[in-house]
């Protein structure tokens, strides 16, 4: 039996994400948390014939321990989008401290759980959910992803063209690095089955995939951003972590992780001076079972975007350590 549990369900990318994990055979059991709506949106998904039982909590009556209690896999989508006169650091402080507190719940509620980070900035909230379960003791790196999945998910879509696959999530494209941007490294070089870029088209469909984005708000006209696209990236990436618990071999994705505790991090430690990075990983019962270094393969063009990246990462890392370690003050 599978729990799930989603924490932020009510959201644009939760309530996408519920329906998806209500649907999927794998889960037997999905719990439901948010600050608002949550009943509305479990009633809802309750009327739907799948296997799955639902329940929803919100923050009252000890909310979060019943969602979390038993739970094996914790997505976290919860976080607020950017609103206008507010700042990257106001939006990043007020994120910030809402995956402390939920993973704080984690800890103390289901601290074996797989936890699955989709609230961003992810390049600076996992190392955050890194340190609060150091600190309560329970961390286990191999447990711990941020899902960097929707990059995939774009690459394999923007370069359907090129690859001439029918389905484009047929074609395997590592993307590493980070979550945002620049930070963002499609390794279109290793792609399989292999295909050529053109290239006069190789630039714009880098800043594509760092920048897909700004396409979706920019389409909203700033009503929202990619909900849908994100939702499904974190369910396919949950539903590979549920079957490679379950004992299925051969499972291998890219994932954001704390590399000192997976095996084969220590190369890509040296590599880039991060602790954190974003790489294919081969997934098994025990979550991250060994990460695969693909660094030493880039072309001369993805090691300048490597260099860029490196850099970038970096600070985003520093920062959401330095949001634990040294917390804001209360206003």
């Amino acid at each position: 039996m599978v729990k799930a549990a989603v924490l932020g369900a009510s959201g644009g990318i939760g309530q996408p994400l519920s329906l998806l994990l209500k649907i999927c055979p794998l889960v037997e059991e999905l719990a439901l948390f948010d600050v608002v709506n949550t009943p509305g949106v479990t009633a809802d998904l309750s009327h739907i014939s799948s296997i799955a039982k639902t329940s929803g909590f919100l923050k009252d009556d000890d909310g979060l321990k019943k969602a979390l209690t038993g739970t094996d896999v914790v997505i976290i989508p919860a976080g607020i989008p950017r609103k206008p006169g507010m700042t990257r650091d106001d939006l990043f402080k007020i994120n910030a401290g809402i995956v402390k507190e939920l993973v704080q719940g984690v800890a103390d509620h289901c601290p074996k759980a797989f936890v699955l980070i989709i609230s961003n900035p992810v390049n600076s909230t996992v190392p955050i959910a890194a340190e609060v379960l150091k600190a309560a003791g329970v961390f286990d790196p191999k447990k711990l992803f941020g899902v960097t999945t929707l990059d995939v998910v774009r690459a394999e879509t923007f370069t359907k063209e090129f690859s001439g696959q029918k389905d484009p999530s047929k074609t395997v494209i590592p993307v590493i690095g980070g979550h945002s941007g620049e930070t963002i490294v499609p390794m279109f070089s290793q792609a399989k089955p292999a295909f050529n870029i053109p290239a006069d088209k190789y630039d714009a469909l880098i800043h594509r995939v760092q920048f897909g984005g700004d396409e979706v708000v920019q389409a909203k006209n700033g009503a929202g951003s990619a909900t849908l696209s994100m939702a499904y990236a974190g369910y396919r990436f949950a539903e590979r972590v549920i079957k490679a618990a379950k004992g299925e071999k051969g499972i291998v994705e890219s994932t954001f992780v704390y590399l000192p505790g997976v095996q084969g991090g220590e190369e890509i430690i040296k590599q880039t001076g991060l602790e954190f990075f974003s790489t294919p990983v081969e997934l098994g019962t025990s979550g991250a079972e060994k990460v695969i270094n693909i660094l030493g393969s880039a072309t001369e063009k993805e090691k300048q975007l490597l260099e860029v990246c490196f850099k970038g990462l970096k600070g985003n890392i520093e920062k959401g350590i330095d949001f634990v370690k040294n917390p804001p003050a209360q206003k």
